[in-house]
């Protein structure tokens, strides 16, 4: 016998065999009672679930050339308030032994299922019950070990609802496929939902299942994506004696600010928030989360450090973190203290705070270096804490300008605005770039120390200032007044009062010493002390500053130090600065200018005497050809010539 016959031969033995198979299924199906086998799919499903099937709709039943019995408007659970309702319910039943005469169920699928999680207050849920039935088909010598294991959901919806906090969240479109194979000890879910109008990839695998449905520890992989981010988690999970979790997490988003706002959280204020990514060792242990060997990365700032986040109706995250450079930039990039197009005025734009409620934070963060906009900090170390809508930053010790900053700062959400108040010292700075990178002043030069101790409330920073109390020092030396010569000034009036000041807004007034010390009362600043002493020119001054208005209204006195003549008194002068704070005018007083004019003093006296005044009058008069005043107000008018 050839090769070809032989196969020839085994093709017709295997085609009898199908057909014989064929056959007797088909017998079989007629001779299995349908309602038999709708009876005891019911009752497999009950005994897996644990949830007894409420059927409202009718059923199909199908053996052949496939087993599958179809329910239609199903219910499973509580008749009343049914933890799971489906279009259909769609069970597959295994060949064999439907051939023997029984019903054992392969998979389950679900179509367009509404599934709905009640969280009780004692942790259960309405759940309960297949949990207790799926942990006892699993036990070794279970007495159906060949329950069904894997079931599909096909577009479906899943709420979970915590009446006690009185949170609902709901995932629409659930496509998942669930398995617990039972050669195996494994569980594994895997599929896609969207939440919030956001699809998201799900993956998780139990390593036991069956101890995960006792609540004993065992072994977890959890992997979510889509377009707000990623997230995995390796580690161990167990619910007794109550929920623990351990291993290693993972996770990063294009933008913190827009996944805070996914899931339904405010971005704090400002700006930044940006791309995100952390890395760290996670205990979960009842509703506190900590995270150990943390490396965090946030708009490109990168941390390393331990956190804890306790998940409670406020959630709360405390930790320490250190970092070798923090650019804090795009934070402030949307809080301005001067107008965006008017560098001279007070911004006015309102100040939203709406990000400082709902959640806590108290965090201890330290870096080598730390860049604020166009400033640049040596070793910082802060604490930062926000808590029931009150940020307050604490600076331990901050390298700035050259020194030294220390003190506090608080910022709250009040009626009608925001509530201010800080506390800071300048210790040793470098006085220019420290005054013009805070209040935009430009003219003072030289090291010093500053001490600020302010409070005010309003909408913008503009209504702030109105409301400003506190007080302010400085003290500096060695510095020097930055485009303003005073001691040029002097020595030219000294010579001839009258000539005028001339151009002396530029140039320097060098200074030994300088003091400052203000008293703040609804923005307005009085002037206690304010004196500058130098080996060249002494001033002292006293009034007032609007904070506000950002202007001057002084009065003082400069000196030079010493005479320019043996034996004569050093020159000296009052004047008035006015004007804007960021280019005042300085005016010397025009009498005392005419006082030391040797030609104008004469006529200064004499304008002084009445009888001298009414002399000079008529010398004036007689010399223009005007008549008087009062005389000619005595006398008729003269008549038109000719009359």
């Amino acid at each position: 016998m050839t090769a070809a016959a032989g196969l020839k031969r085994l093709g017709f033995a295997l085609l009898a065999l199908v057909v014989a198979g064929g056959g007797l299924f088909a017998a079989r199906s007629l001779l299995v009672s349908t309602a038999s086998v709708r009876e005891q799919a019911l009752d497999e499903i009950h005994a897996v679930t644990g949830l007894r099937p409420v059927l409202r709709g009718p059923v199909e039943v199908s053996l052949f050339p496939n087993g599958t019995v179809s329910f239609d408007d199903v219910a499973l659970g509580d008749s009343k308030t049914p933890a799971l309702t489906a279009e259909r319910l769609v069970a597959r039943l295994r060949v064999l032994p439907l051939l023997l005469g029984h019903v054992e169920i392969a998979d389950v699928s679900l179509e367009r299922p509404q599934i709905a999680i009640d969280l009780e207050p004692d942790g259960h849920s309405n759940w309960a019950g297949l949990i207790t039935s799926l942990a006892k088909s699993q036990k070794p010598g279970a007495p159906r070990p060949s329950a069904f294991s894997e079931m599909r959901i096909n577009d479906g919806t899943v709420t979970l609802r915590d009446p006690q906090n009185g949170a609902s969240e709901r995932l629409d479109d659930v496509n998942f496929s669930l398995a617990w194979p039972s050669i195996s000890k494994t569980f594994g879910a895997t599929g896609r939902f969207v939440w919030r109008d956001e699809p998201i990839d799900a993956s998780m695998t139990l390593a036991d299942f069956s101890a995960a449905l006792a609540g004993n520890r065992t072994g977890l992989k959890l992997r979510l994506s889509g377009k707000p981010g990623k997230l995995a988690f390796e580690g161990a999970i167990g619910i007794k004696p109550t929920l623990k979790i351990d291993g290693t997490l993972a996770a990063d988003s294009k933008s913190l600010r827009d996944v805070l706002a996914w899931t339904g959280q405010k971005p704090l204020p400002g700006g930044g928030f940006g791309h995100f990514s952390i890395k760290a060792q996670t205990n979960v242990a009842g509703d506190t989360i900590g995270l150990s060997g943390v490396n965090v990365d946030l708009d490109g700032n990168t941390a390393e450090g331990v956190l804890t986040y306790v998940v409670d109706s406020r959630s709360t995250l405390q930790g320490t973190l250190a970092a070798d450079k923090l650019d804090l930039t795009p934070y402030i990039s949307t809080a301005r203290l001067l107008g965006a197009s008017n560098d001279h005025e007070w911004n006015n734009t309102r100040i939203a705070l709406d990000g400082l409620t709902g959640s806590d934070f108290d965090l201890r963060i330290s870096a080598a270096k730390v860049i604020v906009s166009n400033a640049e900090f040596g070793r910082t170390a802060v604490g930062v804490t926000l808590r029931n809508g009150q940020l307050v930053v604490n600076v331990g010790e901050a390298q700035a300008y050259g020194g030294v900053i220390k003190g506090s700062m608080l910022l709250a959400d009040a009626k009608g605005g925001v509530d201010v108040k800080s506390q800071l010292n300048f210790n040793d700075v470098n006085l220019e770039t420290c005054l013009d990178q805070l209040f935009g002043l430009r003219r003072l030069e030289g090291k010093g120390d500053i001490a600020l101790t302010l409070e005010g409330k309003g909408d913008s920073v503009l209504a702030v200032t109105r409301t400003l109390n506190g007080t302010a020092s400085l003290k500096g030396q060695n510095g020097a007044l930055a485009g303003l010569n005073v001691e040029q000034l002097l020595r030219r009036l000294e010579r001839r009062p009258l000539s005028g000041g001339g151009e002396f807004r530029t140039g320097r007034t060098p200074f030994d010493k300088i003091a400052i010390d203000l008293k703040i009362v609804n923005g307005l600043a009085g002037v206690k002390t304010m004196s500058i002493s130098g080996s060249a020119v002494n001033l002292a001054l006293n009034g007032s500053a609007s904070i506000p208005q950002r202007e001057l209204d002084l009065k003082g006195t400069a000196a030079l130090v010493t005479a320019s003549r043996p034996g004569a008194s050093p020159f000296s002068l009052p004047f008035i600065v006015q004007g804007s704070w960021d280019d005042p005018i300085m005016l010397p007083d025009p009498e005392a200018l005419l006082r030391r004019s040797d030609a104008a003093a004469p006529l200064l006296d004499a304008i002084r005497d009445q009888r001298a005044r009414e002399k000079i009058r008529s010398a004036i008069e007689r010399l223009t050809g005007a008549p008087r005043a009062d005389a000619t107000a005595d006398q008729p008018a003269a008549p038109p010539k000719g009359e």
